[in-house]
């Protein structure tokens, strides 16, 4: 199983909208997902990592995609806060 988060970026803040258990390698459910968070929220961009808890997902999110373009992090799904250093 993957974590699927989708977000949105308004150029400060990722906002975490969605969060989805998938299996590995299912694109075409990742696609559907993605597709029905961007029209209803308004959604920017996803990633499906490869670890089972959100925590964890949300931890990755915030290494690989809100700190190094200097972006706060907001989970709007289950409200964890990233580890920041």
């Amino acid at each position: 199983m993957a974590t699927l988060l989708i977000w949105t970026d308004d150029g400060t803040t990722l906002t975490i909208i969605d969060s989805h258990q998938v299996e590995d390698g299912d694109q075409a459910t990742i696609d559907e997902l993605f597709e029905d968070a961007a029209e209803r929220d308004g959604a920017d961009s996803g990633c499906a990592f490869d670890v089972d808890r959100h925590s964890d997902a949300v931890q990755r999110t915030y290494e690989e995609y809100a700190r190094p373009f200097g972006l706060a992090l907001v989970d709007a799904v289950e409200g964890h806060e990233p580890t920041t250093y």
